[in-house]
């Protein structure tokens, strides 16, 4: 059962639906590793909770949020990608995390620039940005495939300097 009003969106090899209670436990598993440093850092499977509860209540509070990635071959939640805004963050950012056993195979990528498509198109954004811990190279590199380019360093209030990386607006949404 979903928890939000998140719209199933998909692509050719991903559903991207929103969260769901199944999904906690590779998202937990997923803050217990060190592939979660980029994405806020290691977290007690009880915080891990409440990351995932504010996920499902940001989807009620902006009407967007974090998407679960479900890649369609295996029915395995493969990853994060959304459209995160919380209180301190400048702008709403493009986020992304893969979970460990799916990386290297394009998913996040591919889940990340649908889920840019849904924000232009059916949220109306007029700009998009990552906002990318300093040295999360795979991080960089993949809002650089995706046309991103980097504009400026502030301090995220959660994760101290960030890096935010700017998307090219497509020519409907300006």
């Amino acid at each position: 059962m979903t928890l939000t009003n998140a719209p199933t969106l998909e692509t050719e090899r991903l559903v991207l639906r929103g969260p769901q209670v199944a999904d906690f436990e590779p998202l937990a598993a997923f803050y217990d590793s060190e592939h979660c440093v980029g994405f806020g850092g290691r977290l007690k499977r009880d915080e891990a909770w409440r990351w995932f509860a504010t996920n499902v209540g940001h989807w009620h509070i902006h009407g967007y949020g974090y998407f679960s990635i479900v890649e369609k071959a295996s029915g395995a939640v493969a990853g994060l990608t959304g459209i995160w805004n919380p209180e301190g963050w400048p702008e709403p950012e493009l986020g992304y995390a893969l979970f460990e056993a799916f990386e290297g195979r394009g998913i996040a990528r591919e889940g990340a620039e649908r889920a840019r498509q849904w924000a232009f198109e059916d949220l109306g954004f007029k700009t998009l940005s990552s906002h990318i811990v300093p040295g999360n190279a795979r991080s960089i590199a993949l809002a650089e495939r995706m046309g991103g380019t980097f504009e400026k360093a502030y301090h995220n209030p959660h994760m101290g300097e960030d890096h935010i990386y700017r998307y090219p607006t497509p020519e409907y949404a300006r």
